[in-house]
């Protein structure tokens, strides 16, 4: 039994029941491949199903307003993807009449959607010998076969997708591709594989020569930016605070948060109350919410938030209250802020 052979009988005996798995639906594929980039099943499975009950199909995601779409993924992290879904919502409904391209070269035409996504979609749903290569199948493959070349530099992502082609069971891609991304879940995981029922383990490099935990091969990540972002929480006496729309090409782009000062290092009360002066804000009293700095973690930078109350008579501008705050999109960290802060 050659290597594809076994990873279609291991999925056939121990596959998850997903819903997308009950369909070939292109709408439903893609938007659980978006979702899922980046993001742990358990973590993405609410959202799904959050998305599909709200839009059941691609006519109704492409007419709703994109504050809908942020609120709903909030949380979910990587905002982009979910602007960029409803870009190609747009695109699927208005440009091709609500129909998805059905081979990989025209999916990958579709904004946000790159060689995985595209190989998923073209594969599950229409059977196309595409190989999908994603963290769970260079692992995979990397242990299976030893093979220490990093796996996100350019020679890496060629030659992997290249092996991952050769493999390709071509008269049941559909479940090949969806079985060797389950084994890498499930079977061949990060951390603490299980290796001792692995029907791979027989002829498995990483497994022979004691290499489990060195394989696959990563780059060194870039360098670390460190940010720090001091939140204006104005509360007037009518219980109304100010929101503001986040513009530009940064983090969080379209997201609604409070007034922000942004700084190259940790700023103390003073310095606030300058900063305000400096604005002309007017000002009853300003403390700090939370004595400890929040580290909000993204893969290329770390952001620490504080949150300054800042009391004031009357907000002039872009003045919410307390409960119609919490209905905007807003990053996560602002969305516990509001809880712990009993908006």
């Amino acid at each position: 039994m050659d290597f594809s052979e076994i990873i279609l009988r291991w999925y056939q005996e121990n596959k998850r029941d997903l819903p997308w798995r009950s369909t070939r639906e292109p709408y439903k594929i893609w938007l659980s491949e978006v979702m899922l980039q980046q993001t742990r099943v358990a973590q993405g499975l609410p959202y799904y199903q959050k998305f599909v009950e709200e839009f059941p199909t691609v006519f109704d995601m492409a007419k709703a307003p994109e504050e809908q779409i942020l609120k709903l993924w909030q949380g979910l992290g990587y905002y982009s993807r979910a602007r960029n879904m409803h870009a190609t919502a747009k695109m699927v409904v208005n440009e091709l009449g609500g129909n998805f391209p059905t081979t990989h070269k025209e999916l990958l035409k579709l904004k946000g959607v790159g060689d995985y996504t595209a190989s998923a979609i073209a594969s599950i749903c229409f059977n196309e010998p595409a190989p999908v290569v994603d963290g769970n199948v260079y692992r995979v493959l990397a242990r299976y076969f030893g093979i220490d070349i990093p796996i996100n530099s350019t020679d890496g992502i060629k030659y992997f997708k290249g092996l991952a082609k050769k493999l390709m069971a071509t008269t049941n891609v559909r479940d090949y591709n969806q079985g060797i991304m389950e084994f890498g879940a499930i079977q061949c995981a990060p951390k603490s594989p299980n290796c001792k029922l692995c029907p791979l383990q027989s002829s498995c490099v990483a497994f022979a020569e004691n290499r489990i935990t060195e394989l696959p091969v990563k780059l060194k990540k870039t360098k670390v930016k460190h940010r720090y972002f001091n939140y204006m929480v104005f509360v007037d006496d009518a219980k109304k605070t100010a929101l503001e729309k986040r513009e530009g090409k940064g983090i969080w782009q379209h997201l609604y948060q409070f007034p922000l000062i942004e700084a190259e290092e940790p700023l103390n009360i003073q310095q606030i109350e300058d900063r305000l002066k400096l604005k002309g804000q007017l000002y009853k009293k300003v403390y700090l919410f939370n004595s400890e700095n929040i580290v909000h973690k993204l893969s290329h930078q770390h952001i620490h938030t504080k949150f300054w109350i800042v009391a004031v008579t009357k907000i002039k501008e872009n003045a919410v209250s307390f409960a119609k705050a919490k209905e905007f999109p807003v990053p996560v960290l602002i969305a516990q802020f509001m809880e712990r802060f009993k908006f």
